[in-house]
C-alpha cells in the first residue's frame, strides 16, 4: 500500500468564486486556480496547514463524471476560534445563515453553526 500525505476536503460548488469568496473572507489564502483567468472551476484555499477546495458542479461532471450535488449539508468544515460568540455575531451580521447558536457542548466546547453559500455546514468551535 502507497503512503497517503496531504489530506484535503473538496467541497462542490455552483459558483465556486462566491464560495472561494466566503472562506477567504474567513481568513483562508488561495493557493491554486484553474483556470488562473476568467471563471474558475476549482480553487485550493489554505488555512493553517489545512486545504480545502471548492470544485464546480458543472466541471466534476463534464470532466471526471461523477453525480456531485451542488447544494446540501453533504460535509462540514469546522474552525476553532478564540470567541464563538463574537465570530458567530459577525459572520450572521455579514449574511451567512445561522444553523445554530452558540451553545456549550459535552461540558468543555462552545460551539455555533453557519452555513456557507453553498449550504454547507460551517462549525465554529473553541474551548469552554
Amino acid at each position: 500500500m502507497p503512503a497517503f500525505r496531504a489530506p484535503q476536503v473538496i467541497l462542490f460548488s455552483e459558483d465556486v468564486e462566491r464560495a472561494a469568496a466566503f472562506y477567504s473572507a474567513l481568513g483562508f489564502v488561495e493557493t491554486f486556480r484553474v483556470p488562473t483567468e476568467g471563471k474558475p472551476i476549482h480553487v485550493d484555499l489554505a488555512l493553517d496547514g489545512y486545504k480545502l477546495g471548492i470544485a464546480s458542479v458543472e466541471s466534476t461532471r463534464d470532466d471526471h463524471g461523477l453525480d456531485p450535488v451542488g447544494h446540501g449539508q453533504r460535509a462540514a468544515v469546522i474552525l476553532w476560534t478564540d470567541d464563538v460568540d463574537a465570530a458567530f455575531a459577525e459572520l450572521t451580521a455579514k449574511g451567512a445563515p445561522a444553523l445554530a447558536a452558540p451553545d456549550a457542548w459535552l461540558g468543555r466546547l462552545r460551539i455555533a453553526w453557519i452555513a456557507d453559500p453553498d449550504g454547507h455546514p460551517v462549525q465554529l468551535v473553541q474551548e469552554a
